[in-house]
């Protein structure tokens, strides 16, 4: 649970920051604008991505190790988990290229 409130923490913030805009253009580009916090937030989905893809190909190789003769389903299963989380990366870099 820790890890979730972090992991929420930290997307919380740069999603704050991402958003952030001044009232009047400045002279200097901050850190916090544009292609910084777009590779930033596409970096964070990415490794949030490899991390639930890892879990989720081990807890189903445990899986099907348990009960071999589920192992179609638990492959099918799988596989459509994979694909969501996937989704939710290629949506990320949809915001990414938006922002810049």
């Amino acid at each position: 649970m820790k890890k979730f409130f972090t992991t929420a923490f930290i997307f919380g913030i740069s999603l704050s920051l991402f958003g952030m805009q001044e009232a009047t253009p400045a002279v200097t580009k901050s850190i916090f604008e544009g292609q910084f916090l777009a590779h930033l937030s596409l970096a964070i989905a990415a490794v949030g991505c490899g991390l639930a893809q890892g879990k989720a190909v081990a807890a189903a190789c445990e899986g099907i190790a348990r009960n071999p003769q589920a192992a179609g389903e638990i492959r099918t299963t799988m596989i459509i988990g994979l694909a969501l989380i996937e989704a939710l990366v290629i949506y990320a870099l949809v915001a990414a290229f938006a922002i810049k």
